[in-house]
């Protein structure tokens, strides 16, 4: 791994913690708080791929295990691996590794709306379909009580899916992805030229 890319998965995680001072928004009726931090999931793997966007959120919850205060609220240790959000916690690898890799491979032709269904799909979809039965069954709740009171998250992070496309479509030049595109055709260039 190259210390750019290094410095690119540190960054997002530092940038994912920095969302989690954002205080959350508790909602009464599930005991799972609207945060922004899966805004910083959608943009890790739109920006950084799959790979680069997976290490940074492995590195994320690896100092939410140690301790460290980092979700929404100010939790962290092993305890938040085992609470209604464990579920939720834990898509965020599942997610960032598909945002990244079909992000990867729309990026040549990359557009605002390809980046949004993309979001949508793995960063909003999955995400609740991972998380809402974990929650219920941490709650002893019906399956189907925990995927009805997830659509309670649907409009916010529908709004985050469309500013992580935005975010990303006016920094794509910056992307890892880019470099790795470019590097791609150029020794595809070299092959032909061979």
């Amino acid at each position: 791994m190259k210390t750019k890319e290094m410095m690119f998965a540190a960054l997002f995680a530092a940038f994912i913690g920095v969302l989690g001072l954002i205080p959350p928004i508790p909602l009464g009726f599930i005991p799972v708080p609207i945060t922004l931090q899966t805004l910083g999931v959608m943009l890790a793997g739109g920006f950084l791929g799959r790979k680069i966007g997976t290490i940074s959120i492995v590195l994320f919850m690896v100092m939410v295990a140690l301790g460290l205060p980092l979700l929404s609220g100010g939790r962290g240790g092993l305890s938040v691996f085992v609470a209604p959000a464990t579920g939720y916690l834990l898509s965020w690898p599942v997610a960032v590794f598909c945002i990244g890799y079909m992000t990867e491979k729309v990026w040549s032709s990359l557009k605002t709306w390809k980046l949004f269904a993309v979001n949508f799909v793995f960063g909003v979809v999955l995400i609740s379909l991972i998380g809402a039965p974990v929650m219920a069954l941490m709650t002893n709740t019906s399956i189907w009580a925990g995927l009805l009171g997830a659509t309670a998250f649907l409009p916010g992070d529908c709004l985050k899916a469309i500013v992580a496309s935005l975010i990303i479509m006016q920094i794509k030049a910056l992307s890892p992805i880019e470099e790795k595109v470019d590097t791609a055709k150029v020794e595809g260039s070299v092959h032909v030229n061979i």
